[in-house]
Order: structure tokens, then C-alpha cells, then sequence
């Protein structure tokens, strides 16, 4: 987006105007995301050049509408010469991000309930793809056009080259998609805590919110980044383990330290 005068003209071409919307700066998102003046509606905005992804974006949050799942609801759609424009409801409540630590770990039961139920969705029906034989060219797209946001890594990799950061997955490759073919799901793909609202009264999960990225994928190309996210969260490496482990008991695993670790040290390789 180049600016105002943008923002403006592909607002117009959907019959809107920016007296009426507030912009979000949260978040990391590449749109232009705004919102209504009583906070009901959000609205993204790009360019003409990047309207499918849009697209894609609109289609994944009907897929998950029409499953019963909590989340925005598309409320309006238009794309034209002057870019496109995605209007969907707003999800009551607050990120799970800006939960003080004690009300995240009475809600964090009520989330692993959410996402569980979200990766029982059946598969076979669902009609996105972000599976490593997606994903692992994005990341040689992505490293190859030096395009990493070193922020997005680990603190530990940020001073190594990307380049070396993927080679180190690579032989790990063929033995990963052998696993998600016996453990495909629905996945989130973006799985952190700004993605999930949450009830600020109840504590229960209200929705799942920036679906771009969902899709089909080994379970743990969501919970390895809500598990790492969620260790911002809690303070001390005891009480982030303490909180895996109550995660895991109440979505019904035993965690895999190995696929973990590798779809972390993936998926920062996959934005840019």
C-alpha cells in the first residue's frame, strides 16, 4: 500500500470511506487492517497485485464458517482494478496475548479444547493445503530472495545466515512429510495467542482470528508455535514447561519434542 491516497480510492471502489474505519496497528499483517467505529467489522486492504491472497484468505474464513467453528464471518468482499477489500465480523472478547499470566492459565485448558477441536475437523474435507510440500518451497523462496525477517526467528538463530538455518532442515525433510502423512489436520497455520480470542468473563476461547494461512499439515505446525509463543507469556522456563505438559494431557498427547522443533525453525523461514 502506498498510502492514504490508496487506501482511499480501494476503500471507494468498495463503496466505503476512511472517515468511517480506524486503522489497527497491531499485528503482522502485510494488508492495511482496519476497523469500524464500534469496533464490529475489520477491514483489509491491499493492492490489486496482492487481491488472491486476499482471496485466499476470504475463501478459508467461509471454509471454517460453514464448519462451525468460531471466527469472523465474511461480511463483505470486493476486488477490482484498485485493489481488494475484505470486511469480516469481529470475534468478541480479547486476544489471548493480552491476558494477564494468571487469567492465561485459567484459560489455557478451555484453548487446548479449542485447538483440539479444530484439528478433529475431518481432513479429507478440507479444501486448503499449507502441508511441508507447500511450505518447504515458500521457505526456499523466501531464503533465496534474502527476504527472512530475523525478528521472527529464535533469538538463538538471529545471527544465522538463513541460508544455513534451512540447509539444517533439509535432511530432516523426507522423514517430516512421513510423519504428516500419518498426522495430517486441519491447521490453523498461524497459531499464536494475538490469533486466539478468548472471553475476558469466561475465559473460554471465543474464535480463532487470521486464518490466511489455514490449511492441512502435520498438528504440529500449529502447536509448536502457540507452545513457543505462549512461553513469552509465562515468565520462567518452569512454568512454560509445567504449562506444555498441561497442554498436552488436556489435548491428549504426548508431545514430540523432534517435530516441535522443527516446524519452529520452519515456519519463520516461510514469511517474507
Amino acid at each position: 500500500m502506498n498510502g492514504a491516497r490508496d487506501l482511499r480510492t480501494i476503500l471507494a471502489s468498495a463503496g466505503y470511506s476512511t472517515e468511517d474505519w480506524s486503522p489497527v496497528t497491531t499485528g503482522e499483517s502485510g494488508a492495511t487492517v482496519l476497523r469500524d467505529e464500534d469496533l464490529t467489522r475489520y477491514a483489509k486492504c491491499v493492492p490489486a497485485a496482492e487481491a488472491a491472497l486476499l482471496k485466499a484468505e476470504h475463501d478459508r474464513v467461509e471454509w471454517l464458517t460453514d464448519q462451525g467453528v468460531s471466527g469472523p464471518r465474511v461480511l463483505d468482499w470486493h476486488s477490482g482494478e484498485a485493489g481488494a477489500v475484505l470486511v469480516t465480523s469481529a470475534v468478541s472478547g480479547v486476544s489471548a496475548d493480552q491476558l494477564p499470566v494468571a487469567d492465561l492459565g485459567a484459560a489455557w485448558g478451555h484453548i487446548a479444547d479449542a485447538v483440539r477441536g479444530l484439528h478433529e475437523l475431518p481432513a479429507e474435507r478440507c479444501l486448503f493445503d499449507r502441508g511441508l510440500a507447500t511450505m518447504v518451497p515458500v521457505a526456499r523462496d523466501v531464503v533465496g530472495r534474502h527476504a527472512v525477517n530475523p525478528e521472527f526467528l529464535p533469538v538463538e538463530q538471529q545471527h544465522t545466515p538463513p541460508e544455513e538455518l534451512l540447509a539444517s532442515l533439509e535432511p530432516e525433510i523426507a522423514r517430516m512429510l512421513a510423519q504428516e502423512a500419518l498426522d495430517t489436520v486441519v491447521c490453523h497455520g498461524d497459531l499464536c495467542l494475538p490469533n486466539i480470542v478468548v472471553d475476558p468473563e469466561t475465559l473460554k476461547v471465543s474464535g480463532f482470528i487470521d486464518l490466511g494461512r489455514l490449511g492441512t499439515a502435520d498438528r504440529y505446525a500449529d502447536l509448536a508455535l502457540l507452545l513457543a509463543n505462549a512461553r513469552e507469556t509465562w515468565g520462567n522456563e518452569e512454568r512454560a514447561l509445567a504449562a506444555d505438559t498441561a497442554f498436552a494431557q488436556r489435548y491428549g498427547l504426548v508431545l514430540d519434542r523432534d517435530r516441535s522443533n522443527f516446524y519452529l525453525h520452519l515456519d519463520p523461514l516461510t514469511w517474507g
